[in-house]
């Protein structure tokens, strides 16, 4: 920068107006052949304390020189083969059947393209496959047995998703009278029985929740990951293997666009992690991203997302992560005692740096957030 500032400040032949005006727009056009770089970019965002997840990514978008598209599916694909926290990918979370299924999107910031799948069953690449369905069909979301049987015909492997371990977790579950778990307004008892329920009348029902799973870091942790390559393309997505003693057929917010993840090429992108059947209500993704449409920093945008939750919900336990187009990261949450940590990366920092962010204080219901 030195020898710039030095032509448009001398008397020689670039001291006219339009060659200073030149140069200023060569500094921005190409700043890369003139020696300028954004430290900001590359730049990788990745939720909770997943180290090797964020290491792999870093290889993936900085030292590989891949796509941000890339990056979500290396990273995210890392820690489902990882079981990370046994909240990603197979073997964890059991359903009331004892059954593990995967939910998955990613999103192209450049295209707005979006490929999910919900409630993936016997297939473990829940991210791949969720890339082939962006990639490979004109939809946005495939669930169930038949995406299953679309992962397979994309190549994927047939295979149980359960292990020795996540059957043990069932099984003490079920024996512990099938608590906790997400029945309410049904006879018997949920909090006393394992059913088969049927509904009360709704002249019975009653917003008590006695029985309802306790949302914490380890049963909702959502692999969310940002991410803007070295040609500055963004992109977003998120793994999970959902809640565990869901019911079964439950989708959650991981696959869908806008609630799990949300990427815009023109502002920046966003993800969730938290209680997906609280957070999906609200899109806090599209929210965030919508907020930095608007002007807000990426810790304004998180924060304004997590707030509008926690408005109706306060006791709602979850974060989220946001980036603006030119580099800029912020994340906010709620109901995490000791914090939101979350992974970030970029060429300022070099490696993988863990950051822990301070929650919100608590709402009143209908009310205020401060």
């Amino acid at each position: 920068m030195t020898w710039i500032a030095e032509l448009l400040y001398s008397n020689m032949e670039f001291s006219t107006l339009a060659s200073k005006l030149f140069i200023l727009q060569m500094c921005f056009i190409f700043p890369p052949a003139l020696g300028i770089t954004n430290k900001n970019i590359p730049l990788v965002v990745i939720t909770w304390d997943y180290l090797q997840a964020s290491q792999k990514a870093w290889q993936t978008i900085y030292h590989e020189k891949r796509s941000s598209l890339d990056t979500i599916e290396e990273s995210c694909s890392l820690c489902e083969s990882l079981q990370c926290r046994t909240t990603v990918g197979f073997g964890g979370s059991p359903d009331e059947r004892g059954e593990t299924t995967l939910d998955a999107v990613i999103m192209d910031g450049i295209t707005m393209d979006v490929g999910g799948v919900g409630l993936l069953r016997n297939v473990k690449n829940a991210m791949s496959v969720a890339r082939k369905v962006l990639e490979n069909t004109g939809h946005s979301l495939l669930a169930g047995e038949l995406a299953g049987e679309f992962a397979v015909q994309m190549g994927f492997k047939n295979e149980s998703l359960e292990t020795n371990s996540s059957q043990e977790m069932w099984q003490k579950w079920k024996n512990n009278n099938c608590q906790p778990n997400f029945w309410k307004n049904v006879v018997p008892d949920p909090s006393k029985s394992c059913g088969p329920y049927a509904p009360k009348s709704r002249k019975n029902y009653s917003e008590k929740k006695t029985n309802l799973p306790v949302w914490n870091e380890q049963n909702h942790d959502t692999i969310g990951v940002l991410a803007i390559d070295l040609k500055g393309h963004i992109a977003a997505g998120t793994s999970t293997n959902g809640a565990k003693y869901k019911i079964p057929g439950r989708v959650g917010d991981s696959p869908i666009a806008g609630a799990g993840a949300y990427a815009d090429q023109d502002v920046g992108a966003a993800a969730g992690t938290g209680a997906g059947d609280i957070m999906m209500r609200f899109l806090p993704s599209f929210l965030a991203v919508e907020e930095m449409r608007r002007g807000a920093t990426p810790k304004e945008a998180a924060t304004t997302a997590v707030r509008r939750i926690a408005k109706h919900y306060p006791e709602f336990a979850g974060a989220v992560i946001a980036i603006d187009k030119n580099g800029t990261f912020g994340a906010a949450c709620n109901g995490l005692p000791d914090g939101f940590p979350h992974y970030v990366v970029n060429l300022e920092l070099g490696e993988p740096t863990l950051f822990r962010e301070t929650c919100i204080k608590p709402c009143k219901i209908g009310g205020d957030c401060f």
